[in-house]
């Protein structure tokens, strides 16, 4: 059994989403339309799909951008040492209670603190047996949806394997069904997942 990847830490959270904080040296592992999860106690866990990632300014890296010949291991220092969050906003997207996923909000979102991990390949085959959490992506204002839908479904398919294929086919044919009275969003979402192919 492969050890989960902690991927951050759990900055401020409501019911519809959450924001997680992690170091830089952490980036690595979460990914723009990554599958996270959140667990909580008693056997429950919040699901949800990273749609933003941004890494804000300070002081520091303003000077260091306006600075003349600014050498690599300043740069170097400041990525690594800096204690500089990157923000990860998580779309919630359903969640795990007594070993039964849901397609729903959650109950109550996580608190403060708590870790996120990177969902594994089996976590997000298991996640994404149904197409229900679909209508949570396909309906957040505050997200590139095409390209957080595409990002999602290729990941979800990569980590089917030889079944990829399929399920990205019967992914693309459910958001067409979700989206056929919504025009504009429909031919946003078609442009960027016949990118993935």
């Amino acid at each position: 059994m492969t050890q989960p990847i902690e991927i951050g830490r759990l900055l401020r959270a409501g019911t519809t989403g959450f924001i997680a904080g992690c170091r830089v040296n952490q980036l690595s592992a979460p990914s723009f339309g990554a599958l996270v999860r959140a667990p909580l106690t008693d056997g429950y866990q919040i699901y949800g799909l990273i749609h933003d990632i941004h890494i804000d300014d300070d002081g520091l890296v303003k000077q260091l951008v306006t600075a003349e010949n600014g050498s690599e291991e300043v740069m170097k220092d400041n990525r690594e040492r800096r204690i500089v969050p990157v923000e990860m906003s998580v779309l919630a997207v359903g969640y795990e209670q007594d070993g039964k996923i849901h397609h729903l909000l959650p109950p109550r979102p996580p608190l403060s603190l708590d870790a996120i991990y990177a969902c594994d390949e089996k976590d997000i085959i298991r996640f994404t047996g149904r197409f229900g959490y679909f209508r949570h992506i396909l309906n957040c204002k505050d997200a590139p949806v095409g390209e957080a839908i595409a990002a999602h479904i290729l990941q979800a398919g990569r980590a089917r394997g030889a079944d990829g294929a399929r399920w990205i086919e019967a992914a693309t044919q459910e958001v067409i069904t979700l989206l056929r009275d919504d025009y504009p969003t429909l031919m946003s979402v078609l442009g960027a997942l016949a990118d993935i192919s």
